[in-house]
């Protein structure tokens, strides 16, 4: 008799709570109108292309450097560049870090840095030099710029930062290579 009566207790007391929960939610309802809007105030970048709309394409790549870099400053770009540091060093003769020195970086060749383990993307292209416009695809983008690289940076998507980024490490050189035209 006693264990009758006792699941009778719980299933009262779980009907009751689920009630409760209900009335509760239902009054929160009536006092509080939540107005959701009409946009996300944070938009995710996900990569998609939107499907439909009057939304502007985004631009496929990176805006041309060089007028960008006759309004860049190696200053800013020095600070810009301290995230980097971590994985790079800057100086003349340093050892690399987890990725390579970048000092003389402008006008040598992508594969650069002798005893580095490059990607097999970065060594098909260990001939070409590192242009302004080479660098400039790189830092957007490096994983579209250098298929398979190990560089894990997602880029640099602001235009005005990365010419600034590209106008300091020009000034990493005994002999820095002149600005394009």
């Amino acid at each position: 008799m006693k264990n009758s009566l006792c699941f009778n207790k719980i299933a009262a007391a779980v009907i009751v709570g689920l009630g409760l929960a209900w009335i509760v939610g239902a009054i929160s309802g009536v006092i509080v109108h939540p107005t959701m809007p009409e946009k996300n105030a944070y938009v995710v970048d996900t990569g998609a292309q939107p499907q439909a709309g009057n939304v502007p394409a985004a631009p496929a790549g990176p805006a041309p450097i060089a007028p960008l870099l006759a309004a860049a400053s190696a200053d800013a770009g020095a600070k810009s560049a301290k995230v980097c540091g971590s994985c790079h060093s800057f100086g003349k003769g340093e050892a690399a870090k987890m990725g390579p020195n970048l000092y003389g970086i402008i006008g040598s060749k992508h594969a650069h840095m002798a005893g580095f383990s490059y990607s097999d993307g970065m060594q098909k292209l260990a001939d070409k030099p590192w242009t302004f416009d080479a660098l400039n695809e790189f830092l957007y983008s490096p994983k579209n710029a250098v298929a398979g690289t190990k560089m894990t940076f997602a880029g640099i998507k602001n235009d005005a930062d990365r010419a600034n980024v590209i106008a300091w490490l020009r000034t990493l050189s005994d002999s820095p290579v002149a600005l394009p035209k």
